[in-house]
């Protein structure tokens, strides 16, 4: 099964308020392990970014001043994530995002499933703090390189959590994943141990007692090839 996970970062709070998305981060995971196929796009808000989000997410109006517009991209995203299903953590916030974006432009509401990581992690782990970081934290997962809120940065997190959320990756039987969409074709190979180990076969030779018995048994047995 293919799923997208995905990260927004915005101008401010709210689309109700005027705001708008200026970096769109996601990955591609299948049947549970990801594939290596990203997405990663700069948009140009058309308007400022809020202080207090910019605190956040370190990006500044300049940074997105010369990025194309949500317009330009759209139809590029949409290819992206197809009608898999998308995984976000706090999901209502990036969906309402992308919503109006699109009502903007006159496309369609997205009609993809939703999978918010945040209600599960609150089903697994009722009253304890199950923010992204907190989770990462939980979950020993690397936080070192993450000084701001990035949208890729923060999908590659998310998919690490979201695995351990619903019990882990999970390779098929040869250690590999099959990516069968039609935009790309990646093979992940497991890194499997290459210092094999050379046992030499043990001796269990039957006793006289156990061959005058077999030898009995099988007379028994109509064309034995024994």
């Amino acid at each position: 099964m293919r799923e997208i996970v995905f990260d927004t970062e915005t101008t401010g709070i709210s689309p109700k308020d005027g705001h708008r998305i200026i970096e769109i981060g996601a990955l591609e995971i299948i049947n549970n392990m990801p594939t290596g196929v990203t997405y990663r796009q700069f948009i140009n808000p058309e308007r400022k970014i809020d202080a207090g989000a910019m605190r956040v997410h370190g990006i500044t109006d300049e940074q997105v001043a010369t990025e194309p517009t949500f317009a330009e991209i759209v139809d590029e995203w949409l290819e992206f994530i197809q009608d898999s299903p998308l995984v976000a953590h706090n999901a209502s916030f990036d969906i309402n995002f992308l919503n109006h974006e699109l009502s903007l432009i006159d496309y369609p509401p997205l009609t993809n499933k939703v999978v918010d990581t945040l209600a599960i992690a609150r089903k697994k782990f009722p009253g304890a703090r199950v923010s992204l970081d907190s989770l990462c934290q939980r979950f020993d997962i690397d936080l070192s390189g993450r000084n701001f809120h990035g949208a890729l940065l923060d999908s590659e997190l998310l998919a690490d959590v979201y695995l351990e959320l619903t019990g882990g990756r999970q390779p098929d039987m040869m250690g590999n994943i099959q990516n069968n969409t039609n935009k790309t074709t990646n093979e992940v190979k497991l890194k499997l141990p290459t210092n094999k180990v050379k046992y030499e076969a043990r001796s269990f030779p039957a006793s006289e007692e156990e061959i005058v018995a077999h030898r009995e048994f099988i007379k028994d047995i109509e064309n034995s090839i024994w």
